[in-house]
């Protein structure tokens, strides 16, 4: 995190908790600038042409968001695209818009930006700018009535360098004022209540590159203690999405001297992780193709060597570029992560998208796994809670945590309770297969399933029921 003994208040530089690689260059699409001045003022109520525009109020909080919604931003149920490195500002009047900038610039999606927050509205934003470049992206409070408001805006327009974007958080939703900024060259307008993530998702949508491929969503699973099956629940998430969902997915596993994703599947790929973890600058479309085994039409298996003919010292480096790489390749990407911890892991888990924690209803499993959730809900405070998938319950003669008291410990219910049903569970894996293949019909696989749908955030398609009348008639 940088400091700016200057007049500022906060700084953040989101590199300390969730820095990624950035490309060097500010920006990959050209910038919006506010417009110049326009030679003639003009009344904030005349449309085009001279003409009146039809006045009124809406709901602009929902015409915001219906805006943002409509610029290419991402199906919601995929992952955030990368930002170019940008340094933002925001000026704001009041300090509840203050807080919710702090909480903004230190989230994830806003990684590698430099967003500094100060207190002050145009009139200081226009004071600050006369004696100092504008960034790229200027955010700035505004209550002032309509006409100051376009005032301000026309003296910010005349200190603002080529390619400053101008985001106005304003108070009034009226339609009329919200074309007159657009036709200045404001990039949005937003009215209260501001989120933190309403804040990250516009400058998402203003700075992700159109032309990149889509970002696929990282779904990360790891275990509360050793056995926990997290693997076992993974490999059987991925195959739901992948075939009563029909979406394409890559499951990843990451145990590279003990991975189980291999002989699940029946799978004995030449190559897979650890072959893309060891030259990852060379890892390119092509090469990811050959490096993964196909285990459906729709699902793609990164799979772990399970040897230990080596040491496996790769840097926490090569664990952050392959996998950003693989995020391009499905829409959906699981990670089975082994049950360890370090550096790798932490930012793994901390930049996904959705969190699972399977744990087993044990005094040991309840104790980690409310370290990991208190340690999620510190670190990515603008993110639902981790799901917590509660595994093996019933196990005879076992003393367990009860499902209501597991949840209640940890401040969320759990997405998931399965069984301890060991012939189940030990078919499908002494044969290669999922629990939906050996027990199609069974509470379990529905349980599965159901979780599937939650992670995806889609219903399974409907199938269409043919009668044999209809078919009569189609024949004739």
């Amino acid at each position: 995190m940088t400091t700016n003994s200057q007049d500022i208040d906060f700084e953040f530089d989101a590199d300390d908790a969730f820095s990624l690689a950035a490309p060097a260059a500010e920006s990959l699409t050209q910038a919006i600038s506010l417009k110049p001045k326009h030679p003639q003022s003009t009344s904030i109520f005349d449309g085009p042409g001279g003409e009146s525009a039809v006045s009124g109020t809406i709901e602009l909080s929902n015409l915001a968001s219906a805006t943002v919604a409509s610029k290419e931003t991402p199906d919601a149920s995929l992952g955030d695209p990368k930002l170019p490195r940008i340094t933002v500002h925001v000026f704001c009047e009041s300090q509840t818009t203050a807080e919710q900038a702090h909480k903004a610039a230190s989230d994830r999606r806003l990684a590698g930006l430099v967003v500094i927050v100060k207190m002050g509205g145009l009139a200081e934003a226009c004071q600050a700018y006369q004696s100092q470049p504008t960034p790229s992206l200027v955010m700035v409070e505004s209550h002032d009535a309509p006409n100051q408001m376009i005032a301000y805006l026309d003296q910010l327009a005349e200190v603002c360098d080529p390619g400053t974007k101008v985001v106005v958080l304003g108070a009034s939703n009226d339609i009329t004022l919200y074309r007159e900024l657009m036709q200045r060259g404001v990039s949005e307008y937003l009215v209260p209540p501001f989120t933190p993530l309403q804040i990250a998702h516009t400058v998402n949508t203003l700075y992700a590159d159109p032309t990149a491929p889509f970002i696929g969503r990282q779904v990360a699973f790891c275990s509360a203690k050793g056995g926990s099956g997290a693997s076992t629940i993974a490999h059987n998430i991925a195959h739901s999405i992948a075939e009563k969902l029909l979406m394409g997915a890559v499951l990843v596993d990451l145990d590279l001297p003990f991975g189980t994703a291999g002989l699940d599947f029946d799978q004995d790929p030449l190559h897979g992780i650890a072959d893309a973890l060891t030259q990852p600058h060379r890892l390119d479309a092509v090469l990811m193709e050959r490096m993964m085994a196909r285990c459906t039409d729709r699902l793609s298996l990164f799979a772990a060597p399970a040897s230990l003919d080596d040491d496996y010292e790769i840097p926490g480096e090569a664990y952050e570029e392959v996998t950003r790489k693989i995020r391009a390749a499905a829409p959906f990407i699981i990670l089975d992560l082994p049950h360890i911890w370090t550096s790798w892991t932490r930012k793994i888990l901390l930049e996904s998208d959705d969190l699972i924690i399977v744990a087993t209803p044990d005094l040991a499993s309840l104790r980690n796994a409310k370290n990991l959730v208190d340690l999620f809900r510190r670190a990515r405070p603008n993110d639902p809670p981790p799901r917590l998938v509660l595994n093996q319950v019933g196990v005879p003669n076992r003393p367990e945590i009860s499902l209501k008291d597991f949840g209640e410990a940890l401040g969320l219910t759990p997405s998931l309770s399965l069984p301890f049903d060991p012939k189940v569970f030990g078919q499908a894996a002494n044969n290669g297969q999922m629990l939906s293949e050996v027990a199609p019909k069974s509470r379990i696989a529905e349980g599965i399933d159901h979780l599937a749908q939650q992670i995806a955030r889609r219903d399974p398609p409907v199938v269409e029921k043919t009668s044999i009348l209809s078919s009569l008639f189609k024949r004739n």
